[in-house]
Order: C-alpha cells, then structure tokens, then sequence
C-alpha cells in the first residue's frame, strides 16, 4: 500500500505524519525544534526508520512550517506549502463543515476562515509572544506547576483574576502582583487563559467573522483552560481535532497525496546517517547584500535559498 509523509518544521517544534492510501494516520511524530532543525528533523526520521521495518512505500512527500524549504531539501519533498494552506486541509479533512480555525502554536498565532470548503481570510501573528505555546511553557515553569496540568487549574478557578494579556511581559508583571495580593495559583491561571484569549480575539481575529464550526488546533489545544476561554468569550461549542498538535504535518501529508506524483523525490529513511550542514554569505553583487543560505550534504551544497534575483538559485553541484 501506498504512504505518504509530511513534516512540517516550526520554530519550536518539528512533527512528522505518515498516512496510507485511504488517509487514516498510521504515525504521528512531535519532535522539540530546539534551534536545529536539521537534528530535529533527522531524529524524527531515524524514529519512523526504526518503525518501518520495510512495510512503507512513500509515494509523496510534502513539507510545511517555517522551515519548509529546509524540510523540502533534507528529506526530498514533492510538494511544498505554507502553513495556512497545510492547516486548513488537515482541518477540513478533520472536520468537513470547519468554518474557522484558531491555531495556537509555540511562538505563533493563526486565523483561517473558510466558506464552503475554501479559505477565505486568514491572519497570523509572529511578533508578539503573549498567547503563545513558548510563554504559557514559561509561566508553567515560574508557577512550579506542569504545563500538563495548566489547563485542569484554570477549570478549578472559581474566582479568575482579571489579568492584563496585551503585552506578554505585562502579564507576566500583572500575575506576579496578583500573586503577591494573596490570590490563588487557580484563579490567577484561569484569568491568564482569559487574557490571552481576549488578546487572541482582539488582535488577530479582529475584524473576522467567527463563525461555527470552530476548530481549535495547535499544541495549546491541549490547555484546557484555554478551550474553556475560547467557549465563554466566543459563546460558541470549541472542537478540538484528534491529530490537533501535528495538523500542519497531516495536512502536508495530504497535499502529497493529492499531488499525485508520478516519481517521488524522497530520500528514503536513511537520511538520518547523512551529515546535512548550513552555512550562509552576503552576497555582494548588488546594494541587496542579500543573505545566501547553503545547505550542504556531505559538503556537497545541494540548495541555496535567500537571494531577491535568483542569481545563487541554480547549484553547480561541484561546489563545496
């Protein structure tokens, strides 16, 4: 039987999904990024080597995610996409009447809207950190409490403090004082979660018609109290997808198969033992100077990315 793969590479996670011919998700990797994601990627095929044990044909390959081009070049994508594209083809393949979809990652944020099956509008937001995976990790960590168990606090709040959720280092400033008041660790998460979802809904999602379906995906998909947030703010049911952490992985995965791709350019499992660089020079041919990226196999470069002109586009493979 047929397979097919996506990876879908993000600032701070990588994740993997092998789908067979009738779209059922046969693997699902989630890898930390950790500033490598060359490694991160690397490691995750050398999980789905150890689990293949020769049963998996792939017949496409498609790559998402910040780091898309990289992906694309290590494992030897047939098809490239953004992440909005990825994310709503993996939403609508969850839940065919999707009309929006909030996606939460680790340091960003997204809005897709779709009438009919088709997207219509989108935003994101990679600037501001408040809302996202990364800062709710960290108030975790400052809180001395699991971010596993984040959400199931907030669900105990009976009294939520009223946090100030515009600014990340704001709120992070605003718990501290209403932690030195006296007020409890549940009440304070819970008015976290609140802010940050009215921050979500007045910044990225202003001016967006939020209508029902509402899918809720992205890694904080799994915080509880912050579907909880969304449900009262928006006064609307929140579905949250099975696969809600590596949607943009599946949604590459289906886009391979979609693409129906006579001769895959995938390179097989093995990957993982080839030695795979980066390395960069500005370019001095114009007042441009723009950044050059070489990745490298075996000190081969095999692609290059970065240049406005497309003069570094074309790879003499004889270059090291």
């Amino acid at each position: 039987m047929a397979h097919y793969l996506g990876v879908d590479v993000g600032s701070v996670s990588t994740n993997l999904v092998l789908i067979d011919e009738d779209e059922n998700v046969i693997e699902s990797i989630y890898i930390r990024t950790q500033g490598n994601p060359i490694r991160a990627v690397q490691e995750g095929m050398k999980i789905l080597a150890s689990r293949n044990k020769g049963a998996w044909e792939v017949k496409g390959v498609g790559a998402t995610g910040s780091g898309r081009n990289l992906a694309g070049v290590i494992v030897g994508a047939d098809v490239i996409k953004n992440e909005i594209t990825a994310h709503a083809v993996a939403s609508l393949r969850e839940v065919p009447d999707v009309q929006t979809v909030l996606e939460i990652g680790g340091q960003d944020s997204k809005i897709i809207i779709l009438r009919d099956g088709v997207v219509t509008d989108f935003a994101m937001n990679t600037v501001c950190a408040a809302g996202t995976g990364s800062f709710l990790d960290q108030q975790a960590n400052r809180l001395n409490i699991p971010i596993e168990e984040f959400g199931n606090y907030a669900l105990r709040s009976k009294n939520p403090v009223r946090i100030a959720g515009r600014c990340a280092v704001f709120a992070e400033s605003d718990m501290v004082h209403k932690q030195q008041l006296g007020h409890r660790p549940e009440d304070i998460i819970r008015g976290l979660c609140e802010a940050l979802v009215r921050n979500y809904l007045n910044n990225i999602a202003k001016g967006k018609e939020i209508r029902p379906r509402i899918v809720f995906q992205g890694g904080v998909a799994a915080n509880a109290g912050m579907k909880a947030a969304f449900e009262d703010a928006l006064g609307q049911e929140i579905y949250i997808p099975k696969h809600y952490n590596v949607m943009g992985a599946l949604g590459a995965a289906l886009l391979a198969k979609d693409a129906k791709v006579s001769n895959t350019s995938f390179k097989g499992f093995g990957i993982s033992d080839i030695n795979f660089t980066a390395d960069s020079f500005e370019c001095s041919g114009c007042p441009n100077h723009c950044e050059v990226v070489n990745i490298k196999m075996e000190g081969k470069v095999i692609a290059r990315w970065g240049d406005r002109c497309n003069k570094w586009k074309v790879v003499d493979s004889t270059v090291a």
